[in-house]
């Protein structure tokens, strides 16, 4: 079983892309385990502080991230970029040079936004920092989900059949993709 960790763009918790990183579990196949890296909490990058105590946040993020047999980005779209707190997880991630948390681990980007492109310029973007930081992006299917508002019921349960169908067959193939790469060793 690969263990994914969810990292979610978005701090605000009625956000959709916290609805879909719970929807997803459901949609999964019984390969893949997942659990949330949160990054809400994380003081921004400042070289200052990597000391040999950096804030004890940074710790938890990295050792979250280096137990992970590979991390699934879930982004909204702000100002056609990424949010800066994904920014900053991915730098904080990133440091101390020569130690990323990041190296080499498989990735996979989901984008939504209330708009009909569905945060397709964060993808983008944020895929060019995951090469930058050594994170190996799963370059097929991506998932750009439109109009997301319309997708969840009351509950916050993705209710939308085609979106179901397109998440479903997105985690598969990212199952396929994890399977390329050797497991965590801290798993």
């Amino acid at each position: 079983m690969a263990k994914v960790g969810l990292i979610v763009g978005s701090l605000r918790n009625g956000a959709f892309t916290r609805l879909m990183a719970r929807a997803l579990p459901e949609l999964a196949p019984p390969s893949l385990q997942f659990f949330a890296i949160e990054i809400g909490d994380l003081p921004l990058y400042n070289e200052d502080l990597e000391t040999d105590s950096p804030p004890a946040p940074w710790t938890r993020f990295r050792q979250q991230v280096r137990s992970a047999d590979g991390i699934l980005f879930i982004t909204p779209e702000y100002n056609r970029s990424i949010p800066g707190a994904l920014k900053n997880a991915l730098d904080v991630g990133s440091r101390p040079w020569g130690r990323s948390a990041w190296d080499g681990k498989p990735a996979g980007v989901i984008s939504q936004s209330p708009g009909a492109l569905g945060g397709m310029a964060a993808a983008h973007h944020l895929r060019q920092v995951l090469l930058a930081v050594n994170l190996v992006a799963m370059p097929h299917p991506e998932a750009y989900i439109p109009v997301v508002a319309t997708l969840f019921d009351d509950s916050g349960r993705l209710q939308n059949a085609q979106t179901r169908e397109l998440m479903t067959a997105f985690l598969l193939a990212f199952a396929t993709w994890l399977e390329r790469f050797p497991r965590s060793s801290l798993s």
